[in-house]
């Protein structure tokens, strides 16, 4: 499962036309827009098939450009494909401003491949605002920014607040540690019937990914780097404490269920039949079990990654092409900060009360990537307009400022492939040796990491 695509289909199904950089904050001038005519290309744009979220964006091509007659955009469909990525950026084919995820800024920054905003920038000063992990993302190492992101996701604890009262559970105390997610396990599957108190992906590179999610909520790490050079880093105490927790919920207390080899959809189908107790997830995946799978929001939770040492995030954002123009900067935060929606604090009240009226979620804790005074109006709006009961998602909110962010390492499908193996046999072999299993899997992911340039 490629995770990035999910944390740009959340922006995308959460909110509609999703909002690209933070307009000014209430007090704030507007941005001076350029003095003469500037053109530039944008991306972004959904495909003709889809129908009403086509014609909102051209809509507001119109609608901006009336406001802002002196810039002309031209939008290109699509966001980012990686397929194509780097062939169109060798080629100087991509759009002025462009979308990326938030894997792919620090290599881009690094070659010099896109362009310095930060004199820009000081015209929008609702900047500020955005929490300080993220913008880190965008940042170079002296201090200089190369773009702005848009959303955001970060893992915590799904839980099924009706087995929790069930099982003498408090639901507004999800665990806190892996200890106690142990032994908030054991309770759950002790209500029998087929429950099962934890679960946890090993197939199809899901196992790799919340190998590392949960060495990230221990402190470890899964890849570092060595001077020029990456390095695997699980091969360690804190990686034979993830995979042997694992082990003993599977083996010695039965708490994982009979059926493993599970990945992305299982989990979710099976807290929406009210079998399954928690597992690691994200704020995304409540719609899907609500609206796919026909549960109710009132039955689940989100708290904080247990360890609560770092937490796997990700999400997206806007960046420059190199070379652009200070003219076509300004133009472009101009048209981010414009295009409404979730990252203009001032306009988040009103896109809460449309997103509402069309049935879609309000309340949920994820995208918001707002500090201080920014972050007051999102929990305000969020408050007034909430169509589910936000207050499940309270205990992942409360870690939301002190849980550290990281990110995926570098070619990490590669590295979730290997790592998969290692879940596996955790789950499927009583027998498993932990320790080789750490020891093979290092071997391969240093020869993946060999070819990171």
């Amino acid at each position: 499962m490629n995770r990035r695509l999910l944390g740009k289909s959340l922006a995308l199904a959460l909110v509609a036309g999703t909002t690209m950089l933070g307009a000014a904050c209430a007090g704030d001038k507007e941005p001076e827009t350029p003095s003469g005519p500037v053109s530039i290309t944008v991306n972004g744009m959904p495909p003709a098939t889809d129908a009403v979220n086509r014609a909102n964006f051209e809509a507001d091509v119109k609608a901006f450009e009336a406001k802002y007659p002196n810039i002309k955009i031209t939008a290109k469909e699509g966001f980012m494909d990686p397929q194509t990525f780097a062939t169109k950026l060798a080629g100087g084919q991509l759009e002025d401003v462009f979308y990326v995820y938030l894997t792919d800024p620090a290599a881009l920054i690094a070659k010099r491949q896109v362009q310095d905003i930060s004199a820009q920038l000081a015209d929008f000063p609702s900047i500020k605002d955005v929490k300080p992990d993220l913008m880190k993302v965008f940042t170079g190492s002296d201090g200089k920014i190369f773009g702005v992101p848009v959303a955001n996701y970060s893992l915590g604890l799904v839980y099924n607040r009706t087995l929790f009262t069930k099982a003498g559970l408090d639901p507004t105390s999800p665990p806190k540690t892996w200890e106690e997610v142990r032994e908030a396990a054991k309770k759950i599957t002790a209500l029998g019937n087929g429950t099962v108190g934890y679960g946890d992906y090993s197939k199809n590179n899901t196992g790799g990914w919340h190998f590392t999610a949960e060495m990230y909520s221990v402190g470890g790490d899964v890849a570092v780097k060595d001077g020029d050079t990456w390095k695997a880093a699980f091969n360690n105490d804190k990686g034979k404490q993830v995979l042997q927790q694992l082990k003993d919920m599977r083996w010695t207390d039965k708490t994982m269920g009979q059926r493993q080899l599970l990945e992305w959809a299982d989990l979710l189908q099976m807290m929406a039949s009210g079998k399954l107790g928690m597992y690691i997830g994200s704020a995304d995946n409540f719609p899907v079990i609500v609206n796919q799978y026909k549960a109710k929001y009132e039955d689940f939770g989100l708290g904080g990654i247990p360890g609560g040492q770092g937490t796997l995030g990700g999400g997206d954002g806007y960046m420059f092409k190199a070379g652009l123009s200070p003219e076509k900067i300004k133009a472009g935060l101009t048209w981010l900060s414009f295009k409404g929606g979730a990252l203009d604090p001032d306009r988040i009240a009103a896109d809460n009360e449309k997103a509402a009226a069309k049935g879609q979620p309000v309340g949920l804790p994820q995208p918001n990537i707002w500090t201080g005074a920014s972050l007051a109006k999102w929990e305000e709006a969020t408050k007034k307009h909430a169509n589910i009961p936000s207050e499940n998602f309270g205990p992942f909110l409360a870690t939301a400022t002190t849980i550290p962010l990281k990110l995926e390492p570098p070619l990490a499908q590669q590295i979730y492939a290997v790592l998969d193996t290692a879940m596996q046999k955790v789950l499927t072999d009583e027998n498993a040796d932990i320790a080789k299993l750490l020891s093979d899997a290092e071997k391969q992911v240093n020869q993946i990491l060999s070819t990171v340039k």
